[in-house]
């Protein structure tokens, strides 16, 4: 038909404009129908398309949308937020959200654990949208905080050494690659991040990086390595980002998926048998941070978080816990005699 499709839980008018508006105009009128509207976000200053409210279709309810962007809540959360709320729409398809009684809710989530086996993050996002409607967009009193939620995991980040940092950088030729690599590891950056970030972030008389916007659209500063800003300069004389201080296509951001693909392939190549993603990074920064004796709360400003006990895991890692520790079984395995047993030369 000569003609291209997108998915439209994937359109964005904004977007669709700013990729092809130097070379042509767009008639939007086939996209505005009675069941949709485009509206301005208050927050970011875009047009976004959104569905509204029509009998035997599952859209959005009306101020789903509107309510989240007031709230400046994250663009993968509002998405995540649409998907999970219309299946709960989708599932008690007939009837008055209003009408939905909480133990129908548990009844739900139950039911996509059991049938659909979702994780514990999945779960806790889908009873979250659905909470959202009710508490924000409704105002109605928080009476879902009691819906069963699971015990929160317990688990530990993964963590490299500094020499396994120090062969991925080793064996990326690649200036920019090397530079998302040092930049994500020596600033303890999060991947939205980084792909936020623009050149005059970097303040280079004060060595600092300015995190705009961070998790919870919260800004803060982290510390500018000497060795990053050098590396960084290299790299700005190379390729003259225009906006974003890493760009892919010509003035676009560099897309998410392309810096996993980066670090993944860096890992691989310095024959790292560990899964290593852009996060690992950051969680390896905290972790050598507390090593070489920098203050909890320091690496608490640094990485972001609101709370010192999400900091504190890093403490579970940190080789320091078990350096001054001597393993009882030192000394009762005689090293030596074990290998000309065995046959095994030194």
């Amino acid at each position: 038909m000569r003609c291209w499709y997108i998915s439209s839980d994937r359109f964005n008018l904004s977007d669709l404009r700013k990729e092809i508006g130097v070379l042509a105009t767009i008639d939007i009128s086939q996209i505005q129908s009675e069941k949709s509207e485009i509206i301005i976000d208050p927050i970011q200053k875009k047009e976004v398309l959104i569905e509204t409210s029509t009998p035997g279709n599952h859209f959005l309810p009306k101020g789903y949308i509107e309510a989240l962007l007031q709230k400046k809540y994250s663009n993968n959360t509002i998405n995540i937020y649409k998907k999970y709320f219309r299946d709960f729409q989708l599932y008690f398809e007939g009837r008055s959200l209003e009408d939905i009684e909480k133990d129908e809710i548990n009844s739900y989530i139950l039911e996509l654990i059991t049938e659909k086996n979702i994780s514990d993050s999945q779960q806790n996002q889908r009873i979250n949208s659905i909470k959202f409607y009710y508490e924000k967009v409704l105002g109605m009193d928080k009476r879902f905080y009691d819906i069963l939620r699971p015990r929160k995991e317990s688990t530990l980040p993964d963590i490299l050494s500094k020499d396994e940092i120090s062969d991925m950088l080793m064996v990326t030729d690649n200036l920019k690659h090397k530079s998302i690599i040092a930049t994500l590891y020596s600033c303890g950056l999060r991947r939205s991040e980084l792909l936020n970030l623009k050149f005059r972030d970097i303040d280079s008389k004060r060595m600092l990086v300015k995190i705009r916007e961070g998790k919870g659209r919260v800004d803060r500063y982290a510390q500018l390595a000497v060795s990053t800003l050098g590396l960084l300069r290299v790299y700005y004389r190379s390729y003259r980002p225009s906006e974003w201080l890493f760009e892919g296509r010509p003035g676009n951001q560099y897309s998410a998926e392309s810096v996993v693909k980066v670090v993944r392939n860096a890992a691989m190549r310095a024959g790292i048998n560990k899964r290593v993603t852009p996060h690992v990074l950051r969680h390896s920064f905290a972790t050598h941070h507390l090593e070489q004796g920098t203050d909890l709360r320091y690496i608490q400003s640094f990485l972001g978080h609101k709370s010192s006990k999400t900091t504190e895991r890093y403490t579970h890692v940190s080789k320091t816990n078990f350096s001054n520790f001597k393993n009882p079984i030192d000394g009762l395995i005689n090293e030596k005699e074990i290998k000309s047993k065995s046959g095994i030369d030194n």
